[in-house]
């Protein structure tokens, strides 16, 4: 096997890879999931901004 035969393989091992992933992140089953990973963001940094702004007062 060359090096160009290597490299080949290594690329579409990546691409199926990257395939796989975008796959995975806009399955229907992880929708629910990733959006409640991003709304928890804005709770947990509004709660600690009312917490400091009581007790700054």
């Amino acid at each position: 096997m060359d090096y160009g035969t290597l490299r080949g393989l290594i690329a579409l091992l990546i691409l199926a890879l990257f395939i796989i992933i975008v796959v995975w992140a806009y399955s229907k089953s992880r929708k629910s999931s990733f959006d409640q990973a991003a709304n928890s963001i804005f709770e947990e940094d509004h709660k600690d901004e009312v917490n400091k702004q009581e007790t700054n007062k």
